[in-house]
């Protein structure tokens, strides 16, 4: 890659010997994703280089396995090893290179998306798709595939990939590129593959050119899912869409939204002269509050939330075009809540995201339905448009509606809800996101990811002995479980 312009902003990693061989001989520690719903011990290992990844692998075949984990933002068990070994990427968190003229970046598997649009915006430079969080990696982003609001327009972040290096146990370092045929199936198995098929080491991304970064938002509130669903499949010229869903109104109230579309700030658009610029200094932080430990998950009832998303609806204007919004609300409207998840209390959050084609868009009204029958509250609904789905075998996104539902894993009713959901969802040849997974049934799996088996031939091909493993994957059969 030619650079251009690169400069670092990352600290170089510390030399020295892996860290790695006492955190072997220490003991297992627990360790849980973000929804704090299911834990497991594993014995966490932090690396600092390409050698020290390629060194825990070797060791992992004798050691019970080994997965990657970055920020631990993944809602479900995809970054947990029973009885084995976490390998902790965040050591791995250098910027390497920036190409303003080629519009590429080339960054480690550690770095976080607060960090890298914290090094992009200033010089002017965006990245094309992001998550609902800056907190989450872009190994984490490869491994999951992720995508953001403009989802229907510019799909994943692995339509965005031009290069991978991807350490395998079976054949060690690799350099992946996009556009060549022979290293193809394994890049696309690795888009969604959720660590199983290698570790991340880098990646480089095609970026896009910020005009300024706000961006001009629509806002429409509706008062039902239909008249929300028909507002959002009417094709307006937004690149950027979502819905916040109230599912916990009565009567003609429930799926009532709040729906905000969204397109970058056009070139010569006029910023009022008052208009403060964006705090792009704060964009690796950005919480303005923290939810304290030990907080109870008991006051987090359902007439209290109903009571708040009343409020919240009435919150937002009935129509209102071209509000100027700057990047860090825009993307990351939670963020500003620091560990939001503990608002939970200790047994924590599942949050269910499925998708489904358009013609099986009353599976949505369904699934609303089922959890109202079977009592279990959603304190947060999003509902989003898809567009078409990428050629990789474990990628979640498909053309049609997502919905992603954050539940009380305390909820009564919640498991045999979620297992009636999972088989309309795959009798509506949708599937479920692995990445949020935590408990759908194996035997759906091959229905609902109906390319499996490439899958399984590439990560077979890259991890013939079944070093790399998760709680996810030997629930799942995607792995090999611990002898």
């Amino acid at each position: 890659m030619s650079v251009t312009d690169a400069t670092p902003r990352s600290a170089p990693a510390p030399a020295g010997p892996a860290p790695a061989i006492g955190a072997w001989r220490a003991r297992p520690r627990r360790v849980a994703g973000w929804g704090h719903a299911a834990w497991s011990r594993a014995r966490v290992v932090r690396a600092h280089s390409a050698d020290e990844v390629a060194t825990v692998l070797a060791a992992g075949r004798e050691r019970g396995g080994v997965i990657a984990r970055g920020a631990g933002r993944s809602y479900g068990d995809a970054a947990q090893n029973a009885g084995g070994i976490v390998l902790d990427m965040t050591g791995l968190d250098r910027i390497l290179a920036v190409d303003a003229a080629r519009r590429r970046v080339r960054v480690q598997a550690g770095v976080t998306y607060a960090a890298l649009l914290a090094e992009l915006v200033p010089r002017g430079l965006m990245v094309p798709v992001i998550p609902g969080t800056r907190h989450v990696t872009l190994g984490g982003a490869v491994a999951s595939d992720v995508h953001g609001k403009n989802h229907e327009h510019d799909g994943t972040i692995g339509r965005h990939l031009t290069g991978l290096v991807l350490c395998t146990p079976a054949g060690g370092r690799r350099e992946l590129a996009a556009d060549e045929p022979a290293d193809r199936e394994l890049l696309l198995a690795t888009l969604g593959g959720m660590g199983l098929t290698g570790v991340v080491l880098e990646a480089t991304i095609a970026v896009e050119p910020l005009r300024a970064p706000w961006w001009a938002l629509d806002t429409d509130r509706t008062d039902s899912l239909d008249e929300t669903m028909a507002l959002m499949a009417r094709d307006e010229g937004h690149r950027f869409s979502v819905a916040w869903l109230d599912l916990l109104g009565r009567g003609r109230s429930l799926g009532r939204a709040v729906l905000t579309r969204s397109n970058d700030w056009e070139q010569g658009h006029p910023i009022a002269p008052d208009l403060p610029a964006p705090d792009l200094a704060r964009l690796p932080d950005g919480a303005r509050w923290s939810v304290p430990r030990g907080f109870p998950g008991s006051v987090l009832q359902a007439p209290l939330i109903a009571a708040f998303n009343g409020l919240r609806w009435r919150r937002f204007p009935r129509r209102e075009r071209g509000r100027p919004v700057p990047l860090p609300p825009h993307f990351f409207p939670l963020d500003g809540f620091g560990e939001w998840n503990r608002l939970y209390g200790a047994r924590g959050l599942l949050q269910y995201q499925f998708v489904v084609p358009d013609g099986a868009a009353d599976t949505l009204v369904r699934a609303v339905e089922l959890l109202r029958a079977h009592r279990v509250p959603s304190f947060l609904a999003v509902l989003k448009r898809f567009g078409e789905e990428s050629d990789a075998p474990l990628s979640f996104p498909m053309a049609g509606w997502t919905l992603a539902l954050d539940l009380p894993a305390w909820a009564t009713g919640l498991r045999p809800a979620l297992d009636r959901l999972d088989e309309l969802v795959s009798a509506a040849v949708g599937r479920v996101y692995l990445t949020k997974d935590l408990r759908v049934r194996r035997d759906l799996l091959d229905a609902m990811y109906p390319q499996l088996d490439r899958f399984r031939r590439q990560r077979e091909l890259a991890d013939p002995d079944g070093v790399l493993r998760s709680d996810l994957g030997a629930r799942l059969g995607l792995c090999r479980s611990a002898a």
